[in-house]
């Protein structure tokens, strides 16, 4: 049968058409492949270069605010004769200045730079630090208290700001976690560096304690100076990253959190103190860093009053931390792939509870030392995912800045209560009220971050009513995550 000469044209329209639909799916996959190895070098790169700096600020930050509890157990409180209302007292003196400098140092970083601001405290406290260790008077421990609280007080929260302005929301819990393990970290390399220098007791006529100030805030402020040189500045400075790869970064930043203000603005701190879901968590950060700092200060003092020698106790603080940190890194991937930081936070908690419940309920002191590793954990596992799920649901920069403050100033409120519940409130060893205390306080932290989630789920299923009703290019600009296309983390 002879064809049309039209069944051609046809014909060849069709080959056409299937051509450039093959052309396309190959084009497409090649964008998707190509994205994908940009993205693997880019993320590797700023982890590479990045992290291992952050984490060593904040390993430093904790071990050189908590060490004195290390210092305790090896003499600190009896040869500078404080009782132990006083021994409060000092601590309680680091965290009021903590406090207060939060927010404005947060601003400020924003303003003068983190590559300059960040250092400058590194090695300021550093040298605070090793002068605790030639104090001979109560007097000028209380002052060396009060400054290394004053220095410290922005380093979490600005680490955290930092770290935004390279990674996209679901990327960070990994990361904060990343360099929050290293406070866990330092709780198990306090106890090592401990057990080895009390052992210089002696030398230079110097007590053991003295010894553990003076070595760690030696090489604080060393590592401080050195930090001038090898902080990354900012994105667009990164001398590790191609402008190809910065681009790529740009576009990740920009797609997670559309268009931020260049500038400081009063408007948008007022704006952040009025976001629910800030006062919803506020109270959580507070119980959960009751906890941990209660822990990080008292825990070489509880092992101790389990029967074991000083020398000892510094040693056997080291395995809960070990197992804290690694068990932290895997809630955090677990988090950050699953887009799921209100369960963590709640799993976390919950952990903590367990360990307060058998560390009461037990009298073998086995059992209770046990414990530790349930509430250790869930204490190191809690802070870093609230100070993401926080971080994740405030836009623009300054109003993020400000619920980053905010969060933390709520926390280290917690580290007020923590240094008078275990330390004058509470008597050793069982520490009974405390306990009680600190066991009601993890289950009230996660019944605030089960309110945070139905708050929050709320909020995203409304924005996608919103999202029915407009185009993206009809809604005013400047509304940060009060937009409809800024869906909140969970």
């Amino acid at each position: 049968m002879l064809r049309s000469q039209q069944d051609f044209p046809i014909k060849e329209d069709i080959n056409i058409e299937k051509g450039a639909r093959s052309s396309l799916e190959t084009s497409s996959d090649a964008d998707v492949v190509a994205d994908s190895v940009i993205a693997g070098r880019v993320w590797r790169k700023l982890d590479y270069h990045v992290l291992p700096i952050m984490s060593m600020f904040y390993l430093l930050s904790f071990l050189d605010r908590t060490n004195v509890g290390n210092a305790r157990v090896a003499g600190l409180q009896t040869d500078l004769g404080m009782s132990n209302k006083q021994y409060c007292i000092a601590l309680t003196v680091t965290y009021v200045p903590y406090i207060v400098s939060e927010l404005p140092s947060n601003l400020v970083l924003k303003a003068v730079g983190p590559h300059l601001m960040l250092p400058t405290m590194l090695t300021l406290w550093g040298i605070v630090t090793a002068l605790q260790g030639i104090v001979d008077s109560y007097s000028g421990f209380l002052a060396c208290r009060f400054f290394l609280g004053l220095l410290e007080g922005g380093v979490f929260p600005g680490l955290v700001l930092y770290l935004s302005y390279f990674y996209p929301r679901y990327k960070m819990n990994t990361r904060v976690t990343l360099f929050f393990s290293s406070a866990s970290l330092s709780g198990a390399f306090s106890g090592i560096l401990a057990y080895g220098i009390i052992r210089m007791d002696g030398v230079g006529n110097r007590p053991g304690w003295s010894w553990i100030f003076i070595l760690e805030g030696l090489f604080t402020f060393l590592f401080g100076l050195s930090s001038y040189f090898i902080f990354p500045q900012s994105l667009d400075k990164t001398w590790f990253l191609s402008p190809e790869e910065k681009n790529y970064v740009k576009g990740k930043l920009l797609e997670d959190t559309h268009k931020e203000e260049e500038v400081f603005s009063w408007k948008e701190v007022l704006e952040a103190l009025k976001l629910p879901q800030l006062w919803l968590l506020g109270p959580a950060f507070f119980f959960a860093a009751t906890i941990l700092f209660g822990l990080a200060y008292f825990s070489p003092s509880i092992i101790q009053g389990l029967g074991y020698t000083a020398a000892d106790a510094q040693l056997m603080s080291v395995p809960p931390y070990a197992v804290a940190c690694v068990v932290a890194l895997i809630s955090a991937f677990i988090s950050d792939r699953y887009r799921c930081r209100g369960v963590v936070c709640i799993v976390s908690v919950l952990l903590c509870a367990i360990g307060f419940a058998v560390f009461l309920g037990s009298e073998s002191k086995r059992v209770q030392y046990g414990s530790l590793f349930f509430s250790v954990t869930g204490a190191y596992m809690a802070p870093p995912t609230q100070a993401t799920w926080n971080a994740n649901n405030a836009s623009p920069q300054t109003r993020r800045a400000t619920v980053i403050a905010m969060g933390f100033i709520m926390g280290n409120s917690g580290g007020i209560l923590a240094t008078w519940l275990l330390g004058s409130l509470s008597p050793a060893p069982k520490y009974t009220k405390a306990t009680i205390t600190l066991l009601i306080f993890s289950l009230l932290a996660a019944l605030f971050c089960a309110l945070n989630i139905l708050y929050l789920r709320r909020a995203n299923v409304r924005k996608a009513e919103r999202r029915k009703t407009m185009d993206r290019e009809e809604e005013a600009p400047g509304l940060g995550n009060h937009s409809a296309w800024y869906i909140y983390n969970l």
